[in-house]
């Protein structure tokens, strides 16, 4: 194994990034202990953060093997906090505290080793952002392999979960499976040991982490491919999407009907490859314009009214995930506090479409009702009363298709695919950036009017230049806009702009 030192070098420094209740501070002090047992001298610090998703903390470790030659034997003076250029070992706990100590110029390729999660954990501007505003995981693994001396990655958290543990430990089997410290690997299990706390799932994680680090992921290195159909149902619209789409778009359609089925029923997912079927016939790229279409056709026919809402809250599987997020030991109780705030537009939506479109259209009606929704409440969606509340609002699925929300969104859908389809047949590259405005319209309430709002702005220039030159690169211009602010500012300005 190429190390950027030797095994028997006098002095090591380390470096742990970790975001909170992820137990760096618990690996720190692991570290400290397989040292200090195998003849080192050692200081651990930490800063902590609070600017970042849940804080995030630099922990440094600096040890010196007992009796080495310097100046300030026989009390050596260790250094408080990590010096860039100067760091053997940096750990990560996760994709972006791995780039944050590239920044920080932690990482050196002549010397430096790198173990890092792959996993994400979105920080607050990248959810709230209007687009995708997520960072660049792929530019951040490229430069881990590039700048360190050597890169150790792969998906803790879910090793973690895996194993029954908590990432600190699979950080520090993939620390000691790393051998970068010249300690054996008995000498970090005792140290789990001595600790006192969960062993026996805390070894568990150190074992996955040893081996991962090791031998791989297994499931990063399978390629996942869709899911094979398991009812007569899902046969018969796979062989309808073999038989009318392109082979690139495939995978696309095949999760776009899973998620529709999941969201209505079959004859939903029909009408998403019936409205899929003309944009395939026309298009000559591939299956570009096909698999773009089968991807934001999907998420628009799977709009989240408060019948999904309601669905997703109540599921059990849900209620799985919750308990091994928090970790639910035999014999506690579970609750769950939601905060919900329907409003009478959303309440209106899910009436059958004339009553809702009645009591919205009549200003007394909507005077009286409206002060009943200007307030949001915390329901406990674990007890029964409004666990069942829930219930009956998610089936009212059944009549989905009678509620007011549902004619609407029908025909916005209509609309928009007859505006690409018309431009397709002269210019696919404008049709697939009318497809993708899709991206404006998301979620529910105050987001979901804003994006509306957005895609309705745009589509009405677009339809004023289509056919033009430059037109697919003016409507990526508006829809960059207005994904820039929630207030709509820079569409403005892009609208007076191209207007000019």
């Amino acid at each position: 194994m190429d190390l950027p030192f030797p095994l028997d070098r006098d002095r090591i420094t380390i470096a742990i990034l970790a975001l909170g209740g992820e137990g760096g501070g618990v690996l720190a002090d692991w570290i400290q202990e397989v040292a200090a047992r195998n003849g080192y001298i050692t200081q651990g610090t930490s800063v902590p953060g609070v600017a970042q998703r849940t804080g995030s903390t630099v922990y440094y470790i600096e040890m010196i093997r007992r009796g080495a030659a310097g100046a300030n034997r026989p009390e050596p003076v260790l250094a408080m906090m990590p010096v860039p250029g100067d760091v053997d070992i940096v750990i990560a706990s996760e994709l972006m505290e791995a780039g944050r100590a590239i920044l920080r110029g932690f990482i050196s390729e002549d010397r430096t080793t790198l173990i890092g999660s792959t996993h994400r954990v979105y920080a607050i501007a990248e959810k709230a952002a209007m687009g995708d505003g997520t960072g660049a995981g792929a530019r951040i693994i490229d430069a881990a392999e590039r700048r360190s001396h050597r890169f150790i990655g792969f998906d803790m958290a879910a090793a973690a979960s895996a194993s029954g543990s908590v990432i600190s430990s699979v950080m520090f089997g993939a620390l000691a499976a790393s051998e970068s410290l010249p300690f054996p690997r008995d000498a970090f299990e005792e140290a789990i040991r001595h600790g006192g706390k969960a062993i026996e799932s805390n070894l568990k994680g150190f074992e996955l982490g040893f081996d991962r680090a090791r031998n791989g992921d297994p499931a990063a290195a399978a390629p996942a491919g869709p899911p094979a159909p398991t009812t007569e149902a899902g046969r018969a619209l796979l062989a309808r999407i073999e038989a009318e789409l392109p082979e690139a778009a495939r995978p696309v359609a095949i999760e776009g009907v899973r998620r529709l089925m999941d969201y209505q029923d079959r004859a939903y997912a029909d009408l998403y490859l019936s409205r899929l079927a003309p944009i395939a016939a026309l298009d000559d790229g591939e299956g570009r314009m096909t698999s773009e279409a089968a991807r934001h056709l999907a998420l628009w026919m799977a709009y989240e009214d408060t019948i999904r809402v309601a669905d997703l809250k109540v599921r059990a599987t849900r209620s799985a995930r919750v308990a091994a997020e928090v970790r639910l030991a035999p014999g506690q109780v579970m609750s769950v506090t939601e905060y919900m705030h329907p409003r009478l537009r959303e309440v209106c939506e899910t009436m059958p479409a004339g009553i809702g479109a009645f009591i919205l259209r009549s200003p007394r009606l909507s005077r009286w009702l409206e002060p009943l929704f200007r307030r949001g409440r915390h329901v406990e969606t674990t007890g029964l009363r409004w666990f069942l509340t829930l219930r009956l609002l998610a089936s009212l699925r059944a009549i989905r298709r009678s509620t007011l929300r549902y004619r609407e969104e029908q025909a916005r859908i209509e609309e928009w695919l007859a505006f690409v389809q018309d431009t397709a047949r002269s210019d696919q590259e404008t049709a697939n950036e009318l497809l993708t405005c899709q991206q404006l319209i998301k979620g529910y309430s105050d987001t979901f009017e804003r994006g509306l709002a957005n895609f309705e702005t745009v589509m009405r220039e677009a339809r004023s230049f289509a056919g033009q030159p430059g037109a697919a690169d003016r409507i990526r211009l508006l829809r960059e806009a207005a994904f820039a602010d929630d207030d709509g500012k820079a569409l403005g300005c892009a609208l007076a702009s191209d207007a000019a």
